[in-house]
């Protein structure tokens, strides 16, 4: 998909001005902020627990935020960065990269439609559209919706009215329907004695070809990653998607689904309505979750669940029989 800037990054950033508490033998220069998986020999990243140990240990990071107890898991030309409260100190380093992340500050640069020039785009009564916008030709954009600067939406798709996307890539051929939200700031805050710390949000949302969001969905941009509807994927209504989550290819999701930041979807999953998936999970390909459930671990490719917590579709039906 193609890139887009969203956010306004400071330059020439050194490592001893990002901690300057620290004493470091060399102020070197920092190109960015990025996940294990996706950082580069000069990004910083962060390592705050156990279970992204696989991705911490092929990680090519410059500099890495973690604790003592992972630092272990972590390449030897890795130059760890101790301290008590990983993404306490990440939040920090975040807001001094890109100082107006933690805030969905209104866009300024939002006019009528007209005084932009789209070719073969239809705009209903209202639309307000953002600088640097980019819209494919044959789609539509509903009455009252707001497109804000630097989104990205492909050719022939229809965007319903009161609709709200920003810090979006859209793909070709995509229905958002009326009253959702897409890319707005994640739940996402360090809880201080007297008052909380916001997590500055300087992901994306990521919408692939085909898909279909139906009314007043929720999908927020990601933190640090970005949050990903997969090809040919279905969401229902008042379905919400939070930071960093990963919803892979076919999926289909019934309505009033919630998930849970940073849990990882398989392709051609289907979920029930009014089902929950914790954080920070991983949902296999092929499965398949009833109704009402709460997903609180991962689930391996092919599996069939249900309940509170979720378990296998057979011992569902035993447990119910045996009361």
């Amino acid at each position: 998909m193609k890139s887009s800037n969203f956010f306004q990054k400071k330059k020439n950033l050194t490592i001893d001005k990002l901690f300057p508490n620290l004493n470091f033998p060399k102020k070197e220069k920092i190109n960015d902020i990025k996940t294990l998986q996706k950082s580069g020999k000069s990004d910083l990243t962060f390592f705050d627990s156990i279970k992204y140990k696989d991705q911490a240990s092929s990680t090519k990071s410059l500099y890495c935020i973690t604790t003592n107890k992972l630092e272990k898991f972590l390449p030897k030309n890795t130059k760890k960065i101790i301290v008590k409260n990983v993404l306490f100190e990440l939040a920090n380093v975040l807001k001094k990269f890109y100082p107006t992340s933690h805030i969905d500050y209104p866009d300024t640069t939002l006019k009528p439609y007209v005084k932009y020039k789209f070719k073969a785009v239809k705009f209903c009564n209202n639309a307000l559209v953002g600088k640097n916008v980019k819209i494919g030709q044959n789609s539509s954009i509903g009455a009252n919706s707001i497109i804000e600067q630097n989104v990205v939406i492909g050719k022939n798709c229809i965007i319903g009215s009161n609709v709200i996307i920003k810090n979006s890539i859209i793909g070709n051929e995509v229905m958002i329907q009326d009253g959702c939200k897409i890319g707005s700031k994640g739940f996402g805050f360090i809880p201080l004695k007297n008052k909380n710390f916001k997590m500055p949000h300087i992901g994306r949302v990521l919408i692939n070809d085909f898909v279909e969001i139906a009314a007043g969905c929720t999908i927020d941009r990601g933190s640090v990653d970005d949050t990903e509807i997969g090809k040919n994927t279905y969401l229902d209504n008042q379905v919400h998607v939070a930071h960093n989550v990963k919803i892979g290819a076919n999926c289909m999701i019934a309505g009033q689904v919630g998930f849970a930041g940073s849990s990882v979807i398989g392709n051609n999953v289907s979920i029930g309505g009014q089902a929950g998936i914790s954080g920070h999970l991983k949902i296999g390909n092929n499965v398949k979750i009833g109704g009402g459930s709460g997903v609180v671990k991962d689930i391996e490719d092919n599996q069939i669940v249900m309940g509170y917590p979720a378990v296998p579709l057979k011992d569902f039906i035993k447990n119910l029989k045996v009361k």
